[in-house]
């Protein structure tokens, strides 16, 4: 099986993925992929991905491959029926076709290309990926983040016990240039699906997520009777939280046009993480997917204090990414 989504995964296979998560993090050693092996192709710069992935495969009896298309590996055409005549030298067919017979499992990390959000949002790599591939295929974030997801919901459930009637906070945050929305796109999934009440602030309408995952969550908390909101006001939606999650990304409207976009983007400084939005919440944790720009997106005071636990999410994802290794090839019975 695959895994590009959380949500293609039912409430039984998610938690048995996450228990098994858990149990690893006592007992990292498994011999799960014991003569296995296992690609990462990475189009995009990664270092806890990457670094985690690796150990990770190591610490199940595997060998990872890692290539980058265009650097160390030749360059991937992705559309189908074309002409090839750009820079790439290979289709995604005939990638997809070998690295199956060599390898038993293809991670693939992608990035949007920044230019058209209605092709962006078709995430068509990872999809031509699955569909050319043998062998099972892993989503190491393109425009949704799942192994983010489950490290996100690891540390939901390490530091508030029962998420469930929780209140969680996806603000967003200044940096000096757009960012992929896939790591927010992907915590306000998972916050819901755990059945939290959650608020997402931002600036204003125009730095929205895309409808599809305002849709998720909306219908997700609501299942769960609970609420989805969203808020504009800093101090409000920073009151009574018990979970402050922050992250970075562009508006869509001005999707591709960086020039547009970019002296109201400046604007918004002040939506940084600092100790006097943290004092509203109900001593809340907070995190942060990583990399982050101290002082930034987040003030030196509250990345050292003891309620920010954003290693520690790091760290679960070395944890959770094993325990979907163990589900695609079978090994997590």
């Amino acid at each position: 099986m695959n895994f590009l989504n959380t949500t293609d995964l039912d409430d039984l296979t998610l938690d048995r993925v996450l228990l098994a998560a858990e149990q690893l993090r006592s007992e990292p050693q498994q011999d799960w992929l014991a003569g296995k092996s296992v690609a990462l192709i990475f189009l995009n710069p990664s270092m806890r991905t990457r670094t985690s992935m690796e150990v990770g495969v190591f610490q199940l009896g595997g060998h990872a491959v890692v290539l980058q298309p265009g650097k160390d590996a030749w360059g991937i055409e992705f559309e189908p029926s074309t002409v090839m005549h750009g820079e790439a030298e290979e289709h995604i067919a005939e990638v997809a076709a070998v690295l199956s017979r060599y390898v038993d499992v293809i991670g693939v990390r992608a990035f949007p290309k920044f230019v058209d959000w209605s092709v962006d949002r078709q995430d068509k790599v990872i999809k031509a990926f699955a569909q050319y591939s043998t062998v099972p295929v892993i989503s190491l974030e393109t425009i949704t983040h799942p192994l983010q997801e489950l490290a996100l919901a690891l540390t939901l459930r390490s530091q508030l016990g029962d998420p469930r009637g929780k209140q969680f906070l996806l603000t967003w945050t200044y940096h000096p240039k757009p960012l992929n929305t896939a790591v927010a796109n992907s915590a306000i999934t998972i916050a819901s699906r755990l059945g939290m009440d959650v608020t997402l602030l931002c600036p204003n309408e125009d730095f929205l997520l895309d409808s599809r995952y305002l849709d998720i969550a909306t219908t997700q908390c609501s299942q769960h009777g609970r609420s989805f909101e969203i808020s504009h006001d800093i101090a409000t939606a920073y009151s009574g939280k018990d979970f402050v999650y922050a992250k970075s990304w562009g508006a869509l409207p001005w999707y591709g046009n960086w020039a547009k976009q970019q002296p109201q983007h400046h604007e918004y400084k002040h939506f940084i993480v600092d100790e006097e939005k943290m004092s509203k919440t109900n001593n809340a944790r907070f995190s942060h997917c990583l990399p982050l720009r101290r002082n930034i997106k987040a003030t030196d005071a509250v990345m050292d204090a003891p309620y920010c636990v954003a290693a520690e999410e790091a760290e679960n994802r070395l944890h959770a990414q094993k325990a979907v290794l163990g589900m695609v090839t079978g090994a997590l019975s």
